[in-house]
């Protein structure tokens, strides 16, 4: 009985004739280049055009493995980059706002108030009902319904208070109604936000009799105890009809921006805690 050969032994003695042509077609090829100019210079051109793409696709696969972490090393400066410009843009609003007549004013009208100066820790801008955050409470003096301004006018009304912080319901809040007036005219109206663009509220109860153009200025009324008459609101941006026709509403460009707002003041009245009382007791005999 014949023995049958296995393994490697088996696959040369099966294959063994293509072995020996593959490597006899090696020592021809390698003996035409290295003894004939042309087809050895033809073939180390294409070698180095194969050598060079191959190396070329190693590079891309290379940069491809390293692409994840370069994508969040620049994730990472982006985010850096972007605090600059933010506070860099800050730093030019400061700057080139014109607010020193606004300012004056306002120190003016606050002059017979005590003002508790206070941080914005956090707010919001983007939802139908906003608040406001600062790092000053009852500890401080601070009470509900007091008045809260900045540089560039009002920002809102003191909603609920701890020790050391205090929650403010911003203009940017449809609960948030204050009473303002044209300046220079005595028209007044209810101003209110009903959500979308933050920089942007609607006064209403404007009377039609009223001469109403855009530009003119926005301010407190002074018909509450929470601000004084005076303060400035913002600037009519365009003049409405009321739903019903009867009066104006009127688009007021808010002047506190309240994505950038950082510091603020409360007011301090020294008749807040006399005409609450007052009107609480007016509430009870009705």
């Amino acid at each position: 009985m014949q023995r049958q050969v296995s393994g490697l032994p088996h696959w040369l003695a099966k294959h063994g004739h293509w072995l020996l042509f593959v490597v006899l077609e090696a020592v021809a090829v390698g003996m035409l280049v290295r003894f004939n100019r042309y087809q050895g210079s033809v073939w180390f051109t294409s070698a180095g055009a194969v050598t060079g793409r191959v190396l070329e696709w190693q590079s891309d696969l290379r940069s491809y493995v390293g692409l994840q972490e370069r994508n969040r090393a620049l994730t990472q400066r982006n985010v850096v980059l972007e605090q600059r410009v933010a506070l860099l843009r800050e730093q030019i609003g400061r700057l080139t706002c014109d607010t020193t007549y606004t300012l004056q004013r306002q120190e003016e009208l606050l002059e017979g108030f005590s003002l508790v100066e206070a941080e914005v820790v956090s707010a919001t801008v983007s939802r139908h009902d906003n608040y406001l955050t600062i790092n000053k409470g009852s500890a401080d003096g601070v009470k509900p319904e007091m008045g809260v301004v900045c540089g560039t006018g009002v920002v809102g009304i003191v909603y609920q208070t701890s020790a050391h912080y205090a929650i403010v319901m911003p203009l940017l809040n449809s609960k948030c109604n204050i009473s303002c007036r044209l300046r220079g005219t005595g028209y007044h109206g209810s101003l209110g936000w009903q959500g979308g663009h933050p920089l942007l509220a609607f006064m209403g109860d404007v009377p039609r009799h009223a001469r109403v153009k855009a530009g003119m200025t926005v301010e407190t009324s002074g018909f509450s105890a929470v601000f004084p008459a005076g303060l400035f609101v913002g600037r009519v941006r365009k003049v409405e009809n009321s739903d019903d026709g009867l009066s104006y509403r009127l688009q007021v460009n808010l002047g506190t921006d309240f994505a950038r707002l950082h510091d603020v003041c409360v007011i301090l009245s020294a008749h807040h805690a006399e005409i609450d009382s007052l009107q609480r007791q007016a509430v009870m005999v009705e």
